[in-house]
């Protein structure tokens, strides 16, 4: 029996993640903050962004092919970064990495990531994107990227929607701290997902090696506030303009929600926009990422990068259609980790190129260019509050 056969959807995966990792790394993975608003308001929002088929094309094959940051991708997509990813499932970092370089897509680390940077990127085959949280003292921060750029990341993403730590209530019951420890009553959780359990028996307990390296400190504090917090700033303009000169290669921002920020972005030397809400896990009280999509668009003539709350093909093909260039997915890939290991990754994959396909060509759209085209005017107008096309 195939994988589409057994998990034809992402939800599927998930249903199979939840069932094979702790309950305390599910509310982690799967949380959001507050009452998980925005993280409603991301998939309604989605659903509300109409396309409509067209007919009579005949036969054809779409074409998935795009370029970003002047390099060709078979696929629109990539892989998001996600801290503590190894707490998810044991050496998420390196089979995430190696996938990449397998499908020739980018794969995104977090400052974050229970592995430094030497030790993935070598794996994922020059597709690597390392993920900033922003160091306070510019000596440590240099020499993040430092180790970044030799170990292989050619593309620095500046994260700015986490100026704090988020409350992510559910997260806090689950019991997690950082860095983590199993308590009793999670060590009865664990105790209950063997293959995960044996995985950890393998790589240890995950922690936060990159950051760890720069502070003495290592108490146990609650998980919304990891170490990164000790040594982290909330960056101002100031900053970015200190890291734009500090980094010789691309540098993408992330966590873009006005279309104002996206324009003096524009004028200030970012090479790309990353519009995303960190899908409802920072602000519960802020607007669907898709809802802001258009106005940015409009503001720059940027790439534009978007996340926050895809479940599907579908869903990359409506950010598309709305003005992106490219779509990033973090859970999804996880969940696919968490029900299959390293194939379900693949998995997630495979299941977002057919998914393409087959939407695709029920719209009649050869190209991704022309989803644009697809996308109904009385949607845009509900979704947004103005007409996108004259």
């Amino acid at each position: 029996m195939s994988l589409h056969t057994r998990f034809p959807a992402i939800s599927d995966l998930k249903a199979r993640a939840r069932r094979r990792i702790p309950h305390f790394v599910w509310e982690y993975l799967d949380s959001a903050t507050g009452i998980e608003a925005t993280q409603r308001r991301n998939r309604t929002a989605l659903d509300q962004v109409l396309l409509n088929p067209s007919i009579l094309h005949g036969e054809f094959t779409p074409d998935l092919r795009t370029t970003l940051l002047g390099k060709p991708y078979p696929l629109p997509i990539g892989i998001a970064p996600v801290g503590m990813s190894g707490l998810i499932w044991p050496g998420a970092e390196q089979m995430l990495a190696r996938l990449a370089a397998r499908e020739n897509i980018p794969f995104g680390l977090s400052t974050v990531a229970s592995q430094p940077p030497e030790d993935v990127g070598p794996h994922a085959g020059g597709q690597g994107w390392f993920q900033l949280y922003p160091p306070r003292d510019p000596a440590i921060r240099d020499d993040i990227l430092r180790r970044a750029k030799a170990a292989g990341f050619g593309t620095l993403v500046l994260t700015v929607d986490v100026p704090v730590a988020s409350r992510r209530e559910r997260q806090t019951r689950g019991g997690l701290t950082n860095p983590p420890k199993l308590s009793p009553r999670l060590a009865l959780q664990a105790a209950r997902c063997p293959a995960w359990l044996n995985g950890i028996r393998k790589t240890g307990m995950p922690r936060m090696r990159l950051m760890e390296g720069y502070s003495e400190n290592r108490s146990a504090l609650p998980s919304t506030q990891h170490i990164g917090y000790l040594l982290r700033t909330s960056p101002d303009w100031e900053y970015f303009k200190a890291l734009r000169n500090a980094w010789d290669g691309p540098l993408v921002v992330k966590g873009v929600g006005r279309a104002d920020d996206a324009a003096r972005l524009t004028d200030e030397g970012a090479d790309a926009i990353w519009v995303s809400n960190h899908a409802g896990r920072q602000f519960d009280g802020g607007p669907a990422a898709i809802s802001v999509l258009p106005a940015i668009r409009a503001a720059t003539t940027l790439p534009v990068i978007f996340d926050s709350g895809v479940a599907g093909g579908l869903d990359i093909l409506r950010a598309l259609a709305l003005g992106a260039d490219f779509v990033m997915l973090g859970r999804a890939f996880h969940y696919g980790l968490a029900a299959l290991g390293e194939p379900g990754a693949a998995h997630v994959v495979d299941i977002l190129r057919q998914d393409m396909i087959s939407n695709m060509g029920q719209l009649g759209a050869q190209r991704l260019s022309d989803l644009p085209g697809c996308l109904r005017d009385d949607a845009q107008a509900a979704l947004t509050g103005m007409p996108l096309r004259a």
